[in-house]
């Protein structure tokens, strides 16, 4: 049966995982404008058999993109996200952004790119560049990027929604020619300190990205990325081969953006990791050093370094005698990982999709935040088939693409880092000595006095507001509403009257878990509600959950107000909150559709902080 009857039929047959499964490997197969249609009518009939995220995306540009929309949105659809594409009129750009009731604007996107070429943008420095004096360049510079600084700057007035802006590319050849290496300024010296004044200019917006679009062009050719006939007869300048490869680099800010990304890869050992079988070859065997074949493994750990240092979490998953892996990972003088970059470890004989479960329930994060590196095209077949949710890494039969293929995933990418995300490998060390510890004490109250824990709560500051935004996008579990909030919306929010966001860090003996919580309320008559109430799984079970509430409830009290209110809005992952406010004595007020209201009575009730928790409350600046 074809591929594409046998998707049919799998739909029909109410199999949406297969069908899912089918259409990926399909698209891994052909991405392309060949397959691009039929993927998304078929994903769209799997609505409400699938967990989609719905995405609002909005196109702002000079040129012609509207092939490459359709390519996006079949990307999209394999990666988890259902997105809706507003394609803004042809180069009406800054009109689109600088009237407040534009169609931008009411299309109200979640994300909005803003793709300009240099020859639009600039046509003085990208064709007559030959013709200009050193002043008349000096102030083409300025006038962009005081250009794009309005369009960043109004943009961020009438919309919370992220913006990636495409840098601007250099000319595939300069109009002096090999005189242009020697020229000062130099055409492309021009262009380079626009784009460096464009990096300024995103960094001082929340929510605002840059995405380096000479370097994507460089990548693929810059003799291959251009079709002249095209962009005379069209207004088309990218070559049809190349329109998918830009679609892949939107959705490599799309992924994160949307929340669809992993937190941990769990990798393979033998032919993975490194070349060869350890239980076989034993360490002189073994193919990992600077030389070929071996680089092609060392470069596939420099990759997982990166990875590790974005605070992305490395497990190991490998059929194999634990003393001989072991050994490997601790001795092997070619080894760039060693046992305590990985934060989980499943070496033994048993079945993988067994073990990856088990690695999830030890990080505590669900099978479907986990990402999978092996070799073995049976071993990632079945775990595509016993657990779908779990992202599948292609690999080809080459070593030396393995360290581009994980590079390339979109899964891995990620758009701030936090000191949260640079330590997170660290706090998961830390944990495992805490619940080492917790065994030698016969009651919990003992075992957390013994943490002696220290909460910090604060207003959201501009030095925490990129992790609170990511605690909102990225919770799920300790979640009482799961409300994701970009960083713009958090600014706005904490700006508005009677609301306050506030954030809770967390040490005890062991060590910093970091910025762990984060609670959004606001004043409502009488009452103070509960927008946002939300913990890292890390700390779940060790009841700074109540100190963090009786911070609410006193600040609440002090406010003069009579009842905290709060809803709970139960989702598929948030069940370990279910009880949380019927554990802590309020009552529930109502309920309908999406969720309970929940009312605890301020001049009746307290919530006192746990005697083993020392709370601090600080001050803070708006962000």
């Amino acid at each position: 049966m074809q591929p594409r009857e046998e998707i049919d039929r799998l739909i029909t047959s109410g199999d949406a995982t297969g069908a899912s499964r089918c259409l990926a490997e399909l698209w891994q197969r052909e991405p392309g404008s060949a397959v691009a249609s039929f993927l998304t009518s078929r994903y769209e009939k799997l609505r409400g058999t699938k967990h989609f995220t719905a995405h609002r995306l909005a196109l702002l540009r000079s040129f012609t993109l509207e092939p490459v929309v359709p390519l996006l949105r079949a990307a999209a659809f394999v990666a988890g996200i259902d997105l809706t594409v507003h394609l803004g009129d042809f180069n009406a750009y800054p009109q689109e952004i600088l009237d407040a009731t534009s169609s931008l604007y009411s299309f109200a996107p979640d994300t909005a790119i803003l793709a300009v070429q240099t020859r639009d943008v600039a046509p003085e420095l990208w064709d007559g560049y030959a013709d200009l004096k050193p002043d008349a360049v000096t102030a083409s510079i300025a006038r962009v990027i005081d250009s794009f600084q309005s369009w960043v700057k109004v943009f961020r007035q009438h919309s919370p929604a992220n913006l990636i802006v495409h840098t601007l590319e250099y000319p595939p050849t300069p109009s002096l020619g090999v005189l242009d290496a020697q020229s000062d300024p130099s055409q492309s010296d021009a262009i380079r300190q626009i784009n460096h004044g464009l990096r300024a200019v995103c960094r001082a917006h929340h929510g605002v990205y840059l995405l380096d679009y000479g370097a994507l062009i460089a990548r693929h050719g810059f003799s291959h990325w251009h079709d002249e006939t095209k962009w005379l007869t069209a207004r088309m300048p990218i070559a049809a081969a190349h329109l998918i490869h830009l679609a892949q680099e939107w959705l490599r800010f799309l992924v994160p953006l949307t929340g669809r990304t992993a937190k941990a890869l769990v990798v393979d050992l033998d032919n993975t990791l490194w070349g060869g079988v350890i239980g076989e070859d034993g360490m002189q065997g073994v193919r990992l050093g600077q030389e070929y074949p071996g680089a092609a493994y060392q470069a596939l750990q420099r990759a997982l370094l990166d990875l590790h240092r974005k605070g992305i979490l490395l497990a190991v998953c490998s059929k194999n005698n634990l003393e001989d892996a072991m050994e490997a990972l601790e001795n092997h003088p070619g080894m760039l990982l060693r046992p305590e970059h990985f934060a989980a470890m499943r070496i033994n004989w048993g079945d993988k999709q067994q073990s990856l479960r088990e690695i999830a329930a030890e990080l505590n994060v669900g099978t479907d935040a986990l990402a999978f590196l092996d070799d073995n095209p049976i071993e990632r077949a079945q775990i595509r088939s016993a657990l779908p949710e779990v992202t599948v890494i292609e690999l080809s039969g080459d070593p030396a693409t393995y360290a581009d293929t994980v590079r390339d995933s979109p899964v891995f990418e990620r758009l701030t880092l936090s000191e949260e995300d640079r330590l997170r490998t660290t706090f998961y060390s830390t944990e495992q000595e805490r619940s080492r510890a917790e065994q030698s004490f016969t009651s919990k109250e003992d075992f957390f006095r013994s943490l002696e824990q220290e909460a910090e709560v604060a207003p959201v500051t501009p030095a925490t507001l990129a992790r609170v935004s990511q605690l909102t996008q990225k919770t799920n579990q300790f979640n009482l509403t799961t409300r994701r909030y970009r960083e713009p919306q958090i600014t706005e929010i904490a700006d508005r009257p009677g609301w306050q966001v506030v954030s809770l860090r967390l040490r005890d003996r062991y060590g910093d878990h970091g910025l762990v919580g984060v609670a959004i309320t606001h004043a409502d008559g009488t009452s103070c509600e509960i927008d946002t109430f939300l913990l890292s799984c890390r700390v779940i079970g060790r009841t700074v959950e109540s100190a963090f509430l009786s911070h609410l409830v006193e600040h609440a009290r002090a406010a003069g107000l009579t009842a905290l209110r709060g809803w709970f809005l139960p989702t598929r992952k948030n069940a370990p909150a279910k009880n949380f406010f019927a554990h802590h004595g309020f009552t529930q007020e109502s309920s309908n559709g999406d969720g309970s209201l929940w009312v605890l009575d301020l001049q009746k009730a307290r919530i006192a902080c746990p005697e083993w928790v020392k709370l601090r409350i600080l001050p803070g600046d708006k962000p």
